[in-house]
């Protein structure tokens, strides 16, 4: 007769994890997750259950749910799967064999609340408020850059795209309730355009030219940690530069300096920074119908070197975390873009706390 699994065969179980690497254990020891359940409270706005009903699951728990499930790309059903199969799921959720798990459901309608509530700005910024208490403080300058976020693509007919290009709810729609709720009227399509090519003859060519559709994540990261400091979401075919003075800039980096590419380029930006206190180093741009000089070549291939560690960020959340937008509308996406952000911070935290013990 086969034996049933005791305690120590779990424990053992636990400990082989331990010993392979278990990245979400690391997060449990290296990040205090209670720090965000003033926040969560505050958002979720919970009764005092006098007049009875099922009591919540621990606000902290679930958060510590979307972290698992903006980690790895899940879900909701497939979260809820992973958290009953996987052991190192259950521990880093402080859960045993026995205590019930949320259900997909209650994990959409966490979310949903966190982002009714509009709640991702107040955890984001509550974590970097603790990143800072810790010493690691923002005086390298800043990096700017922007990444698009795919969304599911929409099939709406021309007049349908004029309408939501001037902000109306096409017509149709507005009488089909159920059609609306899976239309996206914040997602946009744009066009990324790659580098330009040089034909045997002389002339000039661009290589690339893909569509897109969804959102763009916009990023100011610390030159010298690589924190995520400040971000907004914009639809895809928002112009990046106008989102440069949008309170993109983080003002409490104490260096001057903002690295950003030649889309930033403009004499509004430029009077911004200024003003602000802050030092240009945005690309500058090709003189139209002239060659590069090449001074503003070398200044540009000097600041490209600055800038390229904002570009590990888009990397890391995209070829790791795998983050794409599967629901529908900005706020949605805020709160999924915003969760990924906390979450590489959490990732670059564990990094640096390792550096620091070896």
């Amino acid at each position: 007769m086969d034996r049933a699994p005791g305690l120590f065969d779990v424990e053992e179980r636990l400990q082989r994890l331990s010993d392979i690497g278990d990245q979400l254990e690391v997060y449990g020891k290296t990040v205090d997750f209670e720090v965000f359940r003033i926040n969560l409270d505050k958002a979720l706005a919970y009764g005092d259950r006098t007049k009875g009903g099922r009591p919540p699951f621990d606000p902290v728990l679930m958060f510590k749910i979307l972290i698992i499930q903006t980690q790895n790309n899940l879900s909701d059903e497939r979260t809820e799967f992973l958290i009953n199969d996987r052991l190192s799921f259950m521990r880093f959720l402080g859960l045993s064999l026995t205590d019930k798990v949320p259900d997909a459901k209650t994990i959409w309608l966490f979310r949903e609340k966190l982002t009714r509530a509009g709640a991702i700005e107040g955890l984001f910024s509550r974590f970097d408020k603790t990143l800072r208490e810790a010493g690691y403080i923002a005086m390298s300058g800043q990096l700017v850059d922007a990444s698009l976020i795919a969304a599911p693509k929409q099939r709406n007919t021309e007049d349908e795209r004029n309408d939501l290009k001037q902000g109306r709810i096409p017509k149709d729609w507005r009488k089909n309730k159920a059609r609306l709720r899976q239309k996206d009227t914040h997602a946009r399509w744009t066009v990324q355009f790659g580098k330009a090519r040089q034909r045997k003859d002389g002339s000039k060519y661009l290589d690339l030219a893909i569509p897109h559709f969804g959102y763009k994540a916009h990023t100011s990261i610390d030159k010298g940690y690589r924190f995520i400091r400040k971000w907004l979401v914009t639809d895809a075919a928002s112009h990046d530069g106008r989102q440069l003075r949008r309170g993109l800039l983080d003002k409490a980096n104490t260096g001057s300096k903002v690295w950003a590419d030649s889309a930033y380029r403009s004499s509004q930006n430029e009077n911004f920074m200024e003003e602000n206190g802050f030092v240009s180093q945005v690309h500058r741009r090709k003189p139209k119908g002239k060659p590069m000089p090449d001074n503003v070549r070398r200044g540009n291939n000097t600041k490209s070197k600055h800038r390229a560690p904002v570009e590990h960020v888009f990397a890391y959340q995209k070829q790791v975390m795998g983050l794409c937008i599967r629901s529908v509308g900005q706020a949605r996406a805020t709160t999924k873009i915003g969760l990924a952000n906390l979450v590489f911070n959490m990732h670059r935290l564990v990094q640096l706390e390792r550096r620091a013990l070896t």
